[in-house]
């Protein structure tokens, strides 16, 4: 049963993500007059397909992705084709998937607030400051109740993790009361590099008076806070790629295999963790896609913008598909070294992050 639950989650969680993003390419390749030879669900082999028009319409074996196929994509003397447009509608064309999966999350979290859900609640109290911290030299002390970090207040400790992970590098205020119940607003900037073993202001917390309350939210409330909670993630995002950068964080990496494990975990623990999940998902195939790295959407627009840097002046379409079928091989490469991974860790019973 746990294994049809990963399955199914993670199956309906990739149609969604890769219908979205597909549909940003298809609807735009056509707007803008680019023949599509086929649109397709999943890899091949193809499992099913109807034509309407020029185009191919099918549903495929591997469920790992899907496609758009556009003519002549490197070369612009075939009909209809691609390259053979501006370097403005090739350039929308190729960012419009990662565009509608950076958009997605905004719906995925204003539904999630719509829907009642369950939330922890109560006071976060420092239990430990370290020497010598940013929160030691601010003069935060254990017992210090934390009240509101850069004026949010706080429901829980995943609060204070949460906006120290925002703000790292960046000058952040704590609204802080003290065991003698005297208020003070105190400044700190938290680490990108901190020791080992620390985090990145020196605290630890916990907390009391806790209970778990409902939450839901209209929607003209919901949509808004959809649109924040996706700059955040956005935010997270972007913060832990440094970190693994700078080796402050691990670096990790999940396949399919992974993911739909982890899909499965999330969606035993409801729709709504559900729908985040899938927003983060979304966001990191619309981050990750426009990376310039050869056979990805951003691996292309490389060499259109390659194209604009030299006057018009293409690079040969024999050249280009070339790098794009060697990135495409290394990215197999990359996914079956990652699935290897992802199995071994399921057979020895371990988990993503350990």
């Amino acid at each position: 049963m746990d294994a049809l639950i990963a399955i199914g989650s993670f199956l309906a969680v990739i149609i969604v993500l890769v219908m979205g993003h597909e549909l940003g390419h298809f609807l735009t390749a056509k707007w803008r007059g680019v023949r599509v030879i086929e649109f397709g669900l999943f890899f091949p082999p193809r499992l099913f397909s109807i034509k309407r028009g020029d185009t191919i319409y099918s549903i495929n074996a591997i469920p790992l992705g899907g496609f758009v196929k556009l003519a002549g994509e490197e070369d612009p003397n075939v009909p209809g084709s691609l390259a053979s447009k501006s370097i403005a509608t090739r350039l929308l064309v190729l960012s419009a998937g990662s565009v509608v999966n950076l958009l997605l999350p905004v719906v995925f979290f204003a539904i999630a607030y719509m829907i009642p859900f369950q939330t922890v609640v109560g006071e976060v109290v420092v239990q430990d400051v370290l020497a010598g911290s940013p929160a030691g030299t601010a003069g935060i002390r254990a017992g210090d109740t934390i009240i509101a970090i850069n004026g949010k207040t706080l429901d829980n400790s995943g609060d204070v993790t949460r906006y120290i992970q925002l703000n790292l590098g960046n000058q952040t205020d704590l609204l802080v009361k003290h065991s003698d119940g005297t208020q003070e607003e105190v400044t700190l900037v938290p680490r990108w590099r901190r020791p080992e073993g620390e985090g990145a202001v020196g605290i630890s917390v916990n907390m009391t008076d806790a209970s778990v309350v409902t939450r839901d939210y209209p929607f003209w409330r919901a949509i808004p806070m959809g649109v924040t909670e996706s700059i955040d993630t956005f935010v997270l995002f972007k913060n832990g790629i440094i970190l693994m950068i700078i080796g402050t964080e691990p670096a990790q990496f999940a396949g399919p295999v992974g993911i739909a494990q982890l899909t499965g975990e999330v969606a035993r623990a409801g729709i709504n963790p559900l729908l985040r999940f899938a927003a983060f998902l979304s966001m990191n195939l619309g981050i990750i896609n426009i990376f310039p790295l050869p056979a990805f959407d951003g691996g292309r627009l490389a060499f259109v913008l390659l194209e604009w840097i030299r006057r018009g002046k293409r690079i040969p379409a024999k050249v280009e598909g070339i790098v794009h079928l060697v990135g495409f091989g290394l990215i197999i490469l990359f996914f079956v070294a990652i699935t290897y991974q992802d199995i071994a860790r399921i057979v020895t019973g371990g988990t993503l992050g350990g």
